[in-house]
């Protein structure tokens, strides 16, 4: 059948049938009633090729999950160091595979649990840090050169960095065998989280500064996640995702160049974060369009020459933001279809959202039921035994086209502005985010676009599960172990390392190995954060420099 035939069946659908005319997926791509050869242009073989081979369409190894399974990475952290890291023992225990550690505000800022500023964070949305002994206390146990960790942390990222480098020679692991990631992606706290410290440059200078130093020391760590999931979770489209995070991938890669780095000695290192949706198949070519057209921007645009630098490599989350607090049983379901995506897509790790988290912190019943999602997709589904088993598709290539091309006419204007962080800075960015965020909302709203128990179908409304809560004393017992910290340490060691840290960041010397001594001196989060702020300066929103 060609595209001719099909517009004549169309035109048969007579009043006994019944469809939607006018139908589009959350980005915005129309949606046919079906798809045929028509809806592919160009060379199936140019453009998929074999699972392995450039431009990696249809996955990054040519073995996909039959050679390894995807890293079963939960995200977890709250209240204290103890109580975060018994948490990781229990999911580590059920078959867990891999860490992710969430950090609370204050850490993620720089601030310690006794600033003004920390009052009633402490703990709240993950584990608060404050010095090396807290993450001493998180990691025991924790086989760091068996364990895969992974750090949501972005302006401290350097310092949270240091403190795993730090715990690993206590435990005699040599950094050579440490892997995981650190997000240490700040372009997008900018666009999408507002937990940055200091301004952009400077915070891009750290960025640098840690690939450089884990290139020399830790060579298996990934130095930075590019995330979008972030910015999808602020409102974007499946086709902004994509463009707006390959935008800031660009824009770090060139500072790298600037900074004197050789892109294939970086570039391998370089990993990305995204959301899994709802809608099922738009996800599935979301990761397929982002794999192939990274694979073509390196390549092709920036001449790596190393095939690991054309790779996208990728670690998925299930959204938060579709999870519900009506009817909360119903996010198990879409954390499931999220999370197929995800596979199908081929990430190479993932974390699965428990089916509580639009009320609370998860508790550690539903995030085991999380886990289980994902141990039964990969052990009973059959998805794990076909490298992209949607490919091919007329339907999957027609939207994987789409996407790709979308994504980088965005890209194009982005870099006519001169990249992406001029286009932040011009809150390009930040508009079409908030635009699109507004159109969904509203959707939901009018009812066009249904989200079940919310705007259709609350009849029967399940009861709330129980919720975990912080204990309020969390704060007061951070505070008094900080202060025990402090008694014991060695000020003038301290005192010694902060001013060498000052040092390094007025002349331009790479900051990781100060920071490293700062953290063995036992200097608190706050204290290092606030040294570089006194020489960075802060950044205030709208306050660009």
């Amino acid at each position: 059948m060609d595209e001719d035939a099909y517009r004549r069946w169309l035109s048969r659908l007579s009043g006994d049938v019944t469809y939607r005319e006018q139908v589009h997926t959350p980005s915005g791509l129309p949606v046919e009633l079906t798809y045929g050869p028509w809806s592919v242009t160009g060379s199936y073989e140019e453009k998929l090729g074999l699972p392995g081979e450039y431009p990696f369409t249809r996955g990054i190894y040519p073995a996909g999950y039959r050679g390894k399974l995807w890293t079963m990475r939960q995200y977890a952290g709250f209240a204290t160091a103890e109580e975060s890291n018994r948490r990781y023992r229990f999911l580590l225990s059920q078959g867990q595979t891999g860490l992710s550690v969430a950090f609370d505000l204050p850490t993620q800022i720089g601030f310690d649990s006794d600033h003004p500023l920390a009052l009633g964070e402490v703990g709240r949305v993950g584990v608060a840090i404050d010095t090396l002994a807290d993450m001493e206390t998180l990691l025991e146990g924790i086989p760091l050169d068996r364990v895969s960790l992974s750090m949501t942390i972005n302006a401290t990222a350097s310092i949270l960095l240091a403190m795993v480098l730090a715990v690993a020679k206590k435990q005699g692991v040599s950094w050579e065998k440490l892997s995981g990631t650190v997000q240490n992606d700040i372009l997008k706290e900018y666009i999408a989280r507002g937990t940055y410290r200091f301004p952009p440059r400077p915070s891009l200078r750290l960025v640098t500064d840690l690939m450089a130093f884990c290139h020399a020391q830790v060579p298996k760590w990934n130095t930075i996640s590019i995330s979008g999931y972030h910015i999808r979770e602020a409102g974007a489209t499946a086709v902004q995702e994509v463009a707006f995070t390959l935008a800031n991938a660009r824009e770090y890669v060139r500072q790298a160049l600037a900074a004197g780095l050789a892109v294939d000695d970086f570039a391998p290192r370089l990993s990305f974060f995204f959301a899994a949706h709802n809608n099922f198949l738009e996800e599935v070519a979301k990761f397929r369009a982002a794999r192939r057209l990274w694979a073509k921007t390196m390549k092709e645009e920036f001449g790596a020459r190393d095939p690991r630098s054309w790779l996208l490599r990728f670690h998925t989350q299930t959204a938060g933001s579709t999870l519900t607090a009506q009817q909360p049983d119903n996010n198990v379901v879409r954390v499931t279809i999220q999370a197929m995506a995800a596979v199908c897509g081929g990430t190479q790790s993932l974390h699965t959202n428990a089916k509580d988290e639009a009320l609370a912190l998860p508790s550690e019943e539903s995030a085991l039921l999380a886990l289980r999602t994902q141990q039964i997709i990969a052990y009973e589904s059959g998805l794990a035994d076909v490298v992209d088993p949607l490919g091919g598709a007329y339907v999957i290539e027609a939207w994987t086209d789409r996407i790709e091309a979308q994504a980088s006419e965005y890209i194009g204007r982005i870099e006519a502005m001169g990249g992406a962080l001029a286009a932040i800075e011009r809150g390009f960015v930040q508009r079409e985010i908030q635009d699109a965020a507004y159109r969904a909302q509203r959707e939901i709203e009018e009812g066009s676009q249904v989200v079940v128990g919310v705007n259709r179908f609350q009849e029967g409304e399940s009861k709330s599960p129980p919720v975990f809560r912080v204990n309020d004393e969390v704060q007061r017992a951070q505070v008094e172990r900080l202060r025990a910290v402090k008694a014991r340490r060695n000020e003038a060691e301290v005192k010694r390392t902060l001013e060498a840290l000052e040092n390094a960041a007025k002349t331009g010397e790479n900051l990781m190995p100060p920071i490293l001594a700062a953290v063995e001196a036992y200097a608190t989060v706050g204290e290092i954060a606030g040294t570089l702020a006194a020489v960075f300066g802060e950044h205030r929103e709208g306050g660009w420099s």
